[in-house]
Formats: C-alpha cells, sequence, structure tokens
C-alpha cells in the first residue's frame, strides 16, 4: 500500500517510465499531486504494469498511489473500458456468480486454488498432473485473487473483498498453494497490509515445484534448452520470485539467456490496454516477443493464464513455443512432451 512516509519524492518511479517522458522534476511534481490528493497527468498514461514500484529506492508504493487516484478520479481509459467487467466481477465475489468448485483429494494433502479462474485456463493435463497428485482443487469467483484488478481499474476490490476470500479459503481447513502468483500475493502482502488475519498455511506455486522437483531428481531428464520468461506484472509486489524461477530452470535443465525485456526491466503482456489503446498492446507483445527470439530462446514461459492466452497469438507469429511454467516441469518429468517433438 502507498506510504507517503517513505516517499522522499525523488521522481525515480517516474522518471523511468517507459510510458512517459519525465524528468525527475515533473516525476516528483506528479508524484506530490497524487499524495495531495489532486489529479496529475499519469493517471492518463499509467497503464498498470507496476514497474514504478521495482523503480522506487525506498518503497513507498507509488504504484498504489496512482492506481487508488486513477479510480477515485476516473481520470484513466483502463477505468472507464473495463466499468462492466469490474460490475460483474463484484457480482461474483459477492456471492452472485457460479458456486465454488471443490475437486476432493486427500485430506492429509493441500489444495491447490486456482483462484477465480476456470479449470480449463490452465494446460490440459495440469490437474492431473504428478506434480499436484492428491490435492483438493478448489476454484470460484468468490476466491479471486484481487490483486490483479488495478488492470480494470479496480483499486479498491483488494479492500473490500480481501477479508471475504480469505474467510472462503480457510473453511477448506487445509494449507493453500496458489497457482496463481496473485493469490499469493493477496495473503503474504495485501492481507498484511489491510491487518487481515491469514488462519492457513499457504505456499507459491514455485515453492511447491521446487520442493517436488527437489523430491523426485530421480525422474528428471534435463531439457537442454534455452527458455526465456515472460513474468506477469505480479512479480513487481514479489522480487523473491525470481530467484525461485532460476532454481526451478536449475532443477529442470533449461537455460535462460539474458534479454533486454526481463527482470526489472520486464514487458507487462499488454492486457490491461488491449482494448483502450490496441496499437500499443500489439506493439508491446511484440517487441517482448522479438526480444526472446533475439536472445536465442527455444520457448517463452509464462506463469499467469491470462499472460499466457495473450501471447500465444505473437509467440505463434514468430514461431516461438509458448509454455506454461507447469508444463515445462512436466516436460522433464517425462509427462508431457516438448512442443513440435512427435
Amino acid at each position: 500500500m502507498w506510504n507517503a512516509s517513505l516517499c522522499d519524492f525523488c521522481g525515480d518511479c517516474l522518471a523511468r517510465c517507459r510510458y512517459v517522458d519525465y524528468d525527475r522534476e515533473q516525476a516528483s511534481r506528479e508524484i506530490r499531486l497524487l499524495s495531495e490528493g489532486r489529479e496529475a497527468g499519469i493517471l492518463n498514461h499509467c497503464i498498470t504494469c507496476i514497474a514504478c514500484n521495482s523503480y522506487c529506492p525506498t518503497g513507498a508504493d507509488p504504484a498504489d498511489l496512482i492506481f487508488t487516484m486513477q479510480e477515485k478520479t476516473g481520470n484513466s481509459p483502463i477505468v472507464g473500458g473495463y466499468a462492466s467487467i469490474r460490475e460483474e466481477i463484484a457480482r461474483g465475489l459477492e456471492g452472485g456468480g457460479d458456486p465454488i468448485q471443490v475437486i476432493p483429494g486427500d485430506p492429509e494433502k493441500p489444495a491447490l486454488s486456482f483462484d477465480g479462474f476456470e479449470f480449463d485456463q490452465f494446460p490440459p493435463g495440469t490437474m492431473e498432473s504428478c506434480l499436484f497428485e492428491g490435492m483438493t482443487m478448489v476454484r470460484g469467483p468468490e476466491l479471486m485473487s484481487l490483486t490483479g484488478m488495478v488492470h480494470l481499474g479496480g483499486a479498491s476490490f483488494t479492500p473490500r473483498y480481501a477479508e471475504g476470500v480469505i474467510k472462503k479459503l480457510a473453511e477448506l481447513k487445509k494449507e493453500i498453494v496458489y497457482i496463481h502468483n496473485e493469490g499469493y500475493i493477496l495473503a503474504h502482502k495485501r492481507a498484511p497490509e489491510l491487518g487481515i488475519d491469514v488462519p492457513f498455511r499457504y505456499r507459491h506455486l514455485f515453492e511447491h515445484l521446487i520442493d517436488y522437483l527437489r523430491d523426485h531428481e530421480d525422474r528428471i531428464t534435463p531439457l537442454n534448452k534455452k527458455v526465456a520468461y515472460h513474468a506477469n506484472c505480479a512479480v513487481r509486489w514479489l522480487p523473491e520470485q525470481e530467484p525461485w524461477l532460476d532454481e526451478i530452470f536449475e532443477l529442470v535443465g533449461v537455460e535462460r539467456p539474458p534479454r533486454r525485456y526481463e527482470r526489472e526491466n520486464a514487458l507487462c503482456c499488454s492486457v490491461p490496454i488491449i482494448t483502450v489503446n490496441k496499437e500499443m498492446a500489439v506493439d508491446m507483445q511484440e517487441k517482448n516477443v522479438r526480444d526472446a527470439v533475439e536472445c536465442g530462446a527455444e520457448a517463452l514461459v509464462t506463469i499467469c493464464p491470462v499472460c499466457d492466452a495473450v501471447l500465444r497469438r505473437p509467440t505463434a507469429r514468430f514461431g516461438l513455443p509458448k509454455i506454461f511454467i507447469t508444463d515445462l516441469c512436466r516436460m522433464a518429468l517425462g509427462e508431457t512432451a516438448w512442443p513440435g517433438r512427435a
């Protein structure tokens, strides 16, 4: 959450933003205006990629300030463009959508939370994989991770609905493994910021994968491939995710060649602006995928099902296989084949 006491108005956050051309003086002025509850030009230009949080040297969370003011003022194409979607999601969170689906598993094993996503938004075979054998599977609109709502102009959804989502998961009386990192961020970062107790143990997908791969190293056949990674924007809230990913890559035997658009300089998949600025969205996708090809990668790996869906077309156009992180592990374990392999 935005912490004004940590901000020294240095301007780093917006001076480094790739979507505006601000010098430090202007950047500092914009953040100061927002901190005073006044409008600023960045509200119109921000695409909600959260990169400004990575650029902030003090941890003040300028992205939260921008997103809150975007929603409050309505002064953003994203806020106006996704109003009907926000209304539908709110109905689901309030119990007006599909009921929570639970596929029971071994009582002694954790539950795998798919948040508000449909099960079939993940690659075929995911639920049957040895990676998640015996785990209870759960999903539903009332379990939405919420943090990604900033991409739809809904910064207020987290404080409004977080407690309800946590309570619904607590009813399972199980440890939760979040298959989508935004659910983990809700429990690990946002809930504590809001003073919400999380009465269950929880883990990030990457932590679960690391433990499984370590315990089954004898089953792994190193893939011996070069892969690029597309980080969804939520990684800006969770920098420890990068070392976890590097360990997964090492365990399955893939190399992550350095490229321009990764880690702190990662590009958004473009989903927040697809309907409000298609030209910019297409340009972002092309830069991202072309960069992956030019670094010598043989595939582009993702963790987010939204990023996964959005990047399928541009990766196909460049002839670059698109692989979900769980499938990368399944390939090393012999459950499925590398794309194109007979």
